[in-house]
């Protein structure tokens, strides 16, 4: 991945733009961020999701780390680290939002704050030892989509979880390819193999930082805030990189296929979401959407052609819907079919993924609706029916599932009218299979935010987003253990995701600190972007106030009377 400047200053000028970066608030906050992300590698020693046996800890007398008061002072590190990365995150939106920094700058920042995690154990989630294991079944000579881990007995598989040796791959067959090519350089070596699984992840990170801002700028959204809300959000960053999960190459193969079928490139497009769902199925709620678009283009082509027809008298072509609807959706699936059957018979697998995405139904979790409900029927008629909520569950997991059928087909057939109404099918879309299937995690919000980022979305919005995000990112506990289910825990992650939410709009809203007047970020004057844009609702008094103050321009009508504070 290439380097991007740091500004459009002569050469000679990049250290003192570097200094002056540094020097103001969106640089203080890039170094929080960076000390989160190294407190959060070092505790993770010791809580996060280690293997079951570290001979490597144990040889450099760290053990310690895993058991009583040190697993109590690695804990709080881990914690300690996501509490800065979030505000240091939140810090950076405030500079975004008020149009201090720059794409180019944010895009500096993201390398800074994974250096760290590159080295960090599997976080918050241990599915990278199930990626591990189930490439190791290919490598071996096993069908992944026919036996669980537990068929191949070994290091490897002393690491997964328990709820998961026995069931089969629910990925797709270019997944598979990675991991057997990753277990083959590495053998049973788990510590090798889990950081060049991260290494993978690391082109999805890249395309997601290239696309995210193309398609906000193609659409007349901010393209710096579209990157700091889907990528450097905390939730994307320790999840998909530290945690090791295959949504990061998803949904920057997902993100780069939108963003080429929105700039006419549709083969290419579409070719870029079909390896993405060879990667994860998920991706390809996104193809119907992109038919939509694709046929939008070749309509308006047709009708160009047929003006400048008619400028030198020549008969007109007809342009029939159907007829474009079969040209386009036929080109995409064949496009797909292709991609697939080759990942497919290279790997040696059928499509038995297809069946295996069930072993989800194994997670059961607050943060999936059918969940939710089948928990609040128990507990409210429990005691006079003796419902369980085993069954009780199957009849919600059913409901939703006919209620997110119905969503997904609503949605793709009322997203033919424009490119606008497209994506946001895809957003909907994305939204409902994370809320209405059976089984939800932290991460997988990361599919909806990539998109979302696109649009321009007001200031109430995007708080609501960061204190989602900010809470997501804290009720998993470090070793991939959930949290939902302790009143505690639960209670703290509200109350600081509601401080991150309140935070973006002002500095400090706990009133912490001693009153100043904030000076102006230096770093702003050695780069300008004439492509930002403003946020959909922010008036041109507020932002031209927030040049010269330390809080994010609102709306007229959200605007409250508070003192500036230092940061």
């Amino acid at each position: 991945m290439s380097t991007p400047s740091l500004g459009r200053s002569p050469a000679g000028t990049d250290r003192r733009g570097v200094r002056a970066f540094l020097s103001g608030a969106a640089g203080r906050a890039t170094l929080v961020g960076l000390a989160g992300a190294a407190l959060i590698t070092f505790g993770g020693f010791g809580s996060g999701a280690v293997r079951r046996r570290d001979p490597l800890l144990e040889e450099m007398h760290l053990s310690w780390l895993r058991f009583g008061h040190g697993l109590v002072l690695s804990t709080a590190m881990v914690w300690i680290g996501v509490l800065l990365m979030i505000a240091a995150w939140v810090r950076l939106g405030r500079e975004t939002l008020a149009h201090r920094t720059t794409v180019s700058r944010l895009r500096w920042v993201v390398p800074v704050w994974i250096a760290p995690l590159l080295l960090a154990v599997p976080m918050f989630s241990r599915d990278a030892y199930s990626y591990l294991a189930q490439g190791a079944l290919l490598r071996d000579g096993f069908d992944p989509y026919a036996v669980g881990p537990v068929a191949n007995p070994g290091i490897l598989l002393d690491n997964v979880s328990t709820v998961w040796t026995t069931t089969t791959a629910p990925y797709g067959p270019l997944f598979l390819l990675l991991g057997q090519g990753i277990t083959s350089l590495t053998g049973d070596n788990v510590i090798a193999g889990t950081m060049l699984l991260r290494l993978t992840m690391l082109p999805g990170l890249a395309l997601t930082m290239w696309a995210v801002p193309r398609i906000a700028r193609h659409f007349g959204a901010d393209p710096a805030v579209a990157l700091w809300l889907a990528v450097l959000n905390p939730l994307v960053l320790v999840h998909l990189i530290g945690g090791v999960h295959n949504e990061m190459l998803m949904v920057g193969l997902m993100t780069a296929g939108i963003a080429a079928v929105l700039g006419h490139r549709h083969v290419l497009g579409m070719g870029l979401v079909a390896v993405a769902v060879a990667i994860k199925a998920t991706a390809g709620i996104a193809l119907p959407f992109l038919v939509w678009i694709w046929m939008q283009h070749e309509r308006t082509r047709l009708r160009a052609e047929n003006d400048a027809r008619r400028e030198r008298g020549e008969p007109t072509r007809q342009v029939r819907t159907l007829q474009l609807f079969v040209k386009t959706a036929g080109i995409g699936f064949a496009v797909f079919a292709a991609v697939f059957v080759v990942a497919s018979a290279v790997a040696g697998v059928g499509i038995g993924w297809l069946t295996a995405l069930s072993g989800s139904a194994k997670i059961i979790n607050w943060l999936s609706l059918p969940t939710i409900l089948a928990h609040f029927v128990t507990v409210g008629t429990g005691w006079f029916t003796g419902a369980r909520l085993g069954p009780v569950l199957e009849v919600t997991r059913l409901l939703c599932a006919v209620a997110l059928v119905i969503v997904l087909v609503t949605a793709w057939w009322r997203s033919r009218h424009s490119e606008r109404s497209a994506l946001l099918g895809i957003l909907v879309s994305l939204v409902a299979i994370v809320i209405l299937s059976p089984a939800a995690l932290p991460w997988y919000y990361s599919w909806p935010l990539a998109v979302a980022a696109g649009l321009t979305m007001s200031i109430t919005t995007l708080t609501v987003l960061v204190g989602l995000s900010a809470w997501l990112m804290l009720v998993f506990q470090p070793d991939g253990s959930i949290g939902l289910y302790t009143f505690p825990h639960v209670v703290l992650a509200i109350v600081a995701a509601v401080v991150a939410a309140l935070s973006l709009r002002q500095v400090d809203p706990l009133r912490l600190r001693s009153v100043t007047h904030p000076e102006p970020d230096p770093a702003f004057a050695a780069e300008a972007e004439p492509e930002t844009t403003l946020p959909a609702d922010t008036s041109e008094a507020a932002v031209a106030a927030a040049d010269h103050h330390d809080t994010v321009p609102v709306a007229p009508s959200t605007r409250r009377s508070t003192r500036e504070v230092s940061t």
